[in-house]
Formats: C-alpha cells, structure tokens, sequence
C-alpha cells in the first residue's frame, strides 16, 4: 500500500456544471486541441447539460469525470512496459510518456470510458505558443494520457489546479490515508458514491451526493 492515498471528493450538490475545471486543465496541462483529460458528464439526459425526467419533474446532476486514480488499478496490470504506474508514495496513478509504446492496452483494461486519450499524431495547438505551467509533460505522438493529478503542482506542495480553481468550490483533493485530512472526513460525514466499484478497481475520487 502506498504511503499515502491522494484522492479527490467530489460534492455533486454544489457541482454547478461550468465546466472550469475542465478548462483550467486544459490550459494549465498544454492538452492538445480535440483532448480533454477532464469533462463534465451529465447524469440525465443523453446530450451535455440536458435535464432527465419529464417536464414537470426535471432532474440534472453533474458529474466530473477523469482518471479515477484507482487504488488497485486495472491499467497498471496491463501494461508491458510499465509505462502505467501507481506512484509509491502518493498512490497517483501516472503515465510515463517516453515508455509508452501506445499499445493502448490501458485503455482497453480501464473501466471508465473516456479517461484516458491517443495521440494519433504531433500535438496539435489553436496557439502558437505553449500555455500552462513551465513543468507539465511535453505532450508527444503515439502514447497515451490522461490526469496527472497536477503532478508538477503537487511536487510543489500545491494543489491540483482543478480544486483551486473551482468556483462553487466543489472539488476536495486529499490523503485518504489521513484520518483527519478533509476528505476523510468528508466521506466519513456524507453520504457519497464511488464509480463502477463492483469492478474492483477502488477509485480515489468519491462524489458526494
């Protein structure tokens, strides 16, 4: 077991659907156009920011969906050349983008759909200069990526920029491992929903509801 467990807590009741999130790491990360390592799914209706139920009695929730960081990750397992790995100390599940030999095998092991992205061919940019923090990976052709959990951020002691930026502050990130860090306590004091659990993955990230 790592010797911590970050992670993230997620309240869907405060979740407002703007997306920010989704944007900031885009930008902080330097994701190429047509990639996005985060998005915002909507659990009722079938397009995005639809309503389910029927007119008198319409329902919305949204749901931020990325890597889930697994504690016992399918990816990892799959992997031939380790390339996929779960940190030691942190228990980040992250992608060594020189090892990749984009086989994709992770994304075939991994149950939640979409997480992960190819890059087919060069980073493709709208800009014509590099956006972002200084210290995230150079985006190259021919592996996979997906949620780094702000790796470059965290080796600073800083939060993944999705928390910090979160205007209905509905995003926690933690030590699971901790007993009194805000997300334990989180998940000790709410009622919350882990994805696809009886895959036997153990995500990291819990959504309040």
């Amino acid at each position: 077991m790592a010797a911590q467990r970050f992670g993230f807590v997620i309240d869907t009741k405060q979740c407002v659907g703007c997306h920010t999130c989704a944007v900031l790491c885009k930008s902080e990360n330097n994701i190429p156009d047509g990639l996005w390592w985060n998005r915002i799914l909507t659990d009722g209706g079938e397009s995005i920011d639809a309503f389910g139920g029927s007119y008198q009695a319409a329902s919305r929730t949204f749901i931020p969906m990325a890597c889930q960081h697994c504690d016992n990750p399918a990816c990892v397992k799959v992997c031939p050349v380790g390339a996929t790995y779960k940190d030691p100390e942190t228990g980040v599940v992250r992608q060594d983008f020189d090892k990749c030999i984009g086989c994709r095998m992770c994304m075939a092991a991994c149950p939640y759909t979409g997480v992960r992205s190819f890059n087919w061919e060069e980073p493709q940019y709208s800009v014509d200069h590099t956006m972002g923090d200084a210290d995230a990976p150079a985006h190259q052709k021919h592996v996979v990526e997906k949620c780094t959990m702000c790796w470059h951020r965290l080796a600073k002691g800083e939060n993944p920029l999705c928390v910090d930026g979160c205007p209905a502050y509905a995003r926690f990130w933690g030590d699971f491992n901790d007993p009194n860090s805000e997300v334990s306590r989180l998940i000790r004091e709410r009622e919350h929903m882990r994805l696809l659990e009886d895959r036997g993955t153990e995500p990291s990230v819990y959504y309040l509801v």
